[in-house]
């Protein structure tokens, strides 16, 4: 099986390399993307849209052989989303990390402080303590070191779905700096941000306790618990 991994903000195709070795030792091929911009901090964002990043997944869709299962992490989700949208026949299976499909309409990533066409990493004074479980002070400098800024038209840009299929698509959400009960909780409110969540068909929730960024803090786990939700597939 060919697992597309799509990074989050400020995170390039290297973000996964520690997760990569155990979907390979499982037996399936792992993809993981660098998005359109995110080749290097001095790449050119201004004209990025989310647009191309979608097109972009979609593409790593299309160039594989057979289903996928796609992979987004964070904001990343609302990029896989819209590739399911695309491509409902070629998806076997979603997994959203630390993050939920975005609904028709509504920006991925909106919020963030901009400057110029880029959203840089912001100071670690904007996340909350949730977000940076298991991150300590070398992790957080690695971590701001590789970052590169984001196109600020991806986080601002309305996301564009048409197609109901992509309800079909069996979905896994492993929660990490939120429980599962508590997302059971937010879908069952009907809260905004996991409205997409109520809709479709087959969803399963699995509990990652650690941070915003597991692919850092808990890449083993966080890829066995990849490799588990396909096999239950």
């Amino acid at each position: 099986m060919d697992i597309i991994l799509i990074p989050g903000l400020w995170l390039d195709g290297s973000s996964w390399d520690e997760v990569v070795p155990v979907l390979e030792q499982a037996g399936h091929r792992a993809r993981p993307l660098t998005l359109p911009g995110m080749g290097s901090v001095a790449a050119d964002r201004s004209d990025v849209t989310l647009r191309d990043h979608v097109d972009a997944v979609v593409a790593a869709v299309d160039a594989s052989e057979g289903n996928v299962v796609l992979v987004g992490h964070s904001a990343g989700g609302g990029l896989a989303h819209a590739a399911v949208d695309a491509r409902p026949d070629r998806v076997a299976r979603v997994i959203y990390i630390g993050g939920f499909p975005t609904a028709d309409g509504n920006p991925i990533a909106a919020g963030f402080t901009t400057d110029g066409g880029d959203v840089p990493l912001p100071d670690w004074s904007a996340f909350e303590d949730e977000d940076l479980a298991d991150l300590d002070d070398d992790a957080k400098a690695r971590f701001r070191e590789r970052a590169i800024p984001s196109p600020a038209r991806v986080t601002e840009d309305p996301q564009q779905l048409a197609n109901d299929r992509r309800y079909d698509v069996p979905v896994t959400v492993i929660a990490t700096e939120f429980t599962s009960d508590m997302l059971r909780g937010w879908v069952a409110d009907g809260l905004a941000p996991v409205r997409e969540l109520t809709k479709i068909r087959d969803v399963e929730y699995v509990d990652l306790p650690t941070g915003h960024w597991p692919q850092f803090t808990k890449p083993v786990e966080l890829g066995r618990a990849i490799v588990t939700a396909i096999e239950r597939a």
